[in-house]
């Protein structure tokens, strides 16, 4: 549980996998909400909602069927423009497949964003 990110995304994953709709997050996390933001611009997840319980806080997740393997990537690589085609094939399945979350100095964005922005970061996680 000290992970929030790979706790997050493994629940994701794992309620994919038993064809679940939706899936609470516990606990949540800025960064957890800025990943799902990605995840969700690219289409693989649905509507999401902080819900506050007092504590940290819960991210109830609409799932769309689309996301085949998730995960966080640990430890969070750092990555230049030019690295980032090496790490797609480490982390995809194949090319135009799937999305790299990177950290940036402008935000967290898709591994995409970041080529068109030509701003490297740390890798934070997968999805395809």
């Amino acid at each position: 549980m000290m992970d929030t990110l790979a706790n997050g995304l493994t629940t994701i994953i794992n309620n994919e996998m038993r064809n679940k709709r939706e899936c609470i997050i516990n606990p949540a996390s800025k960064l957890l909400g800025r990943v799902l933001r990605i995840i969700q611009l690219n289409g693989y997840i649905g509507e999401f909602e902080f819900i506050d319980d007092g504590r940290s806080g819960k991210f109830k997740v609409q799932l769309l069927g689309r996301v085949n393997k998730c995960g966080a990537i640990r430890p969070r690589f750092s990555v230049s423009i030019d690295e980032i085609e090496e790490w797609e094939k480490n982390f995809l399945p194949s090319r135009d497949v799937g999305i790299l979350v990177v950290s940036t100095s402008k935000g967290v964005v898709s591994h995409k964003e970041a080529k068109e922005k030509s701003i490297g970061g740390r890798l934070l996680a997968f999805v395809y």
